[in-house]
């Protein structure tokens, strides 16, 4: 479904390096766009991220630059740095890039520079303490802005020393958020005939992912606190252990906790004062949940799933990665991809546009495998 896909048609030139960036280059083309990697001649970082390694490249490389044009160019060497330009002036609808502070003024890849011949680009930024303030000169990396956001004095258990979310949560969401950013601009100029710089930061979108920690701070003063696995506002809402596993169940209103009384084989809990409602049973969260726990420890997760969701309660199990992959609703989704057999599975677009969802795309590239056609593209050598 290529050429039905939404940016069917439009240009991206992408230098970015490691996560963020390269995620949003890996949306837009999956959402149809043809997008141009530059990468210095030693690589993108991720390119050398392990353990796991497929064709030379990290398979983390793989998951963030599939289906991209890659071309090696060091935009110290002039030459080299007047090709990205002509590319850019040519054929660029949008450029994005994650450079360091202050290195794209100095090779003329700032958004002034290039509106002088492209006055309707596109101009993408991703930064790390964002493009304004103190420390906007500063680098930054996923695990720096989770602790200075706040993010890890709110995870992990209590007591203990904080936690890192497992995945990359504020490079992804990031990549997301200039993504949507540049989307929005893109139907703007459609309208206006004019460009538009888009900028967006780790530390923002850290920030915005504490906005109910924050909303909570400042309506009374609550710092939050350490749940493990479950969240400050909500009981119960967290892991418990059943013989051979955890598994996670959810009751966001009191009706839910009723049903789950019942299931459970308690129903007197309900009408209990402490855990009548959930602003009683945030006050005795430790003892529903030691409740809870010990009659989960009876039995398997695979019982108490059967037993749980046929009461209508929301509940999960903890699984693997291993679980989640050859698990039948992750097959149903179709959302594991590749395009051909001989080439590792990565995860697809989490969209559908009318029930399809995007074809697999091609295999992340070599460095400079393009840079021949970027040859007859610009006339560059």
């Amino acid at each position: 479904m290529t050429g039905d896909l939404p940016l069917a048609g439009t240009t991206v030139v992408e230098l970015g390096d490691s996560a963020s960036a390269p995620f949003a280059g890996k949306i837009l083309a999956e959402l149809g766009a043809e997008v141009w990697k530059v990468e210095r001649p030693t690589g993108d970082s991720s390119r050398g991220w392990g353990p796991s390694m497929w064709q030379g490249s990290g398979a983390a490389f793989h998951a963030l630059n599939r289906g991209k044009r890659c071309l090696r160019i060091d935009i110290k060497d002039q030459e080299q740095l007047t090709t990205l330009h002509e590319l850019i002036a040519t054929r660029a609808d949008v450029f994005l890039h994650n450079l360091r502070p202050g290195s794209a003024a100095r090779y003329g890849l700032d958004a002034d520079s290039l509106r002088i011949t492209k006055p309707e680009l596109i101009y993408a930024e991703v930064g790390a303490f964002g493009h304004t303030g103190p420390m906007n000169t500063l680098p930054g990396y996923d695990p720096l802005m989770q602790a200075f956001s706040g993010i890890m004095n709110i995870t992990g258990e209590e007591g203990q020393a904080p936690v890192r979310a497992g995945v990359s949560i504020v490079d992804f969401g990031t990549g997301m958020w200039v993504v949507i950013g540049i989307l929005a601009a893109l139907f703007r100029r459609q309208a206006k005939h004019t460009g538009a710089t888009v900028n967006s930061s780790l530390l923002e979108t850290a920030i915005a992912w504490m906005s109910i920690g924050i909303a909570n701070y400042t309506a009374d003063g609550d710092l939050g606190g350490r749940h493990g696995s479950g969240v400050a506002f909500i009981v119960p809402h967290r892991a418990y252990e059943a013989t051979d596993g955890h598994l996670v169940i959810s009751c966001a209103n009191d009706a839910l906790f009723g049903r789950l009384c019942a299931a459970l084989g308690h129903p007197e809990w309900a009408d209990d004062a402490r855990f009548a409602t959930n602003a009683a049973r945030l006050t005795h969260r430790g003892e529903i949940d030691r409740l809870i726990g010990e009659r989960i420890a009876t039995q398997t997760r695979e019982q108490w799933q059967r037993i749980l969701q046929d009461a209508g309660i929301p509940v999960a199990p903890t699984q693997n990665t291993a679980e989640i992959v050859a698990h039948e609703q992750t097959r149903a989704l179709g959302i594991l991809g590749k395009p051909t057999a001989d080439e590792i599975a990565v995860a697809g677009l989490p969209l559908s546009f009318d029930g399809k969802r995007p074809d697999p795309l091609h295999s992340a590239r070599a460095i400079g495998a393009d840079n021949d056609l970027l040859e007859q593209t610009v006339g560059g050598s």
